[in-house]
């Protein structure tokens, strides 16, 4: 059997400044293992004082905001060598932002909402490089059209009583139990999941990284944070 043309471990390490298990599953099946260090930015407090600076903010921008702000808490706490990514996602339904349902009873109102209609499903993406003298802080939003099937009162009780919706923006998934519930998507549709893969290509890319440069084939790598 050939061996394999990947390196044993990357020659650039990517961290990943989310505790999103979906985000990592994305990564590690493309054949990156990153390294996991959840930032500590206070999301709302972050949004306040973006809206208070410079008015009111789209969807897509509170995405890419927040975004930045993970991955620079993350990159301030590290040494340098390692690039970080920053993600953040947020439904945008009749004009509205919505991440995370605060209860069961949010969630099931949004469903109620959602249910038979689409909305747009915002990932920011902020990428710090500071693997090499001079590297590069840059990001961009993907957005995904996400089409919703036309579900009962019934089935909506039960899908938030998994409590699967209270623990993802948009209060669903494509991934996991909602995924019978996605009829389509418009776009890339690991976005949906929470990471555009070829978007982070492209922002690498724009750094002057290789996507083999941040693939290798050997297993976890222990996560911290």
């Amino acid at each position: 059997m050939p061996p394999s043309p990947l390196p044993d471990v990357p020659t650039v390490q990517l961290v990943l400044a989310s505790a999103s298990p979906a985000r990592r599953a994305t990564l590690r099946a493309a054949g990156i293992e990153p390294l996991v260090v959840v930032s500590d930015v206070d999301e709302d407090l972050a949004v306040a004082e973006a809206t208070e600076r410079y008015g009111p903010l789209e969807p897509a921008d509170i995405a890419l905001l927040l975004a930045r702000a993970k991955s620079e808490d993350v990159a301030a706490r590290l040494d340098a060598g390692m690039v970080v990514l920053g993600c953040d996602s947020v439904l945008e339904l009749d004009g509205e932002m919505h991440g995370k349902p605060g209860d069961a009873a949010e969630a099931v109102t949004r469903w109620r909402r959602m249910r038979g209609r689409s909305g747009v499903l915002h990932t920011g993406h902020w990428l710090i490089d500071d693997h090499a003298p001079g590297g590069a802080t840059l990001g961009a939003t993907a957005s995904t059209t996400v089409h919703f099937a036309a579900l009962s009162d019934e089935e909506i009780e039960a899908y938030v009583a998994t409590g699967e919706p209270l623990t993802v923006a948009g209060a669903f998934t494509i991934d996991g139990l909602g995924g019978a519930f996605v009829t389509a998507v418009e776009g890339d549709h690991h976005n949906v999941v929470g990471l555009s893969l070829p978007l982070l290509r492209e922002l690498l890319a724009d750094a002057g990284i290789g996507w083999f440069d941040v693939v290798g084939s050997l297993g976890s790598r222990p996560e911290a944070g």
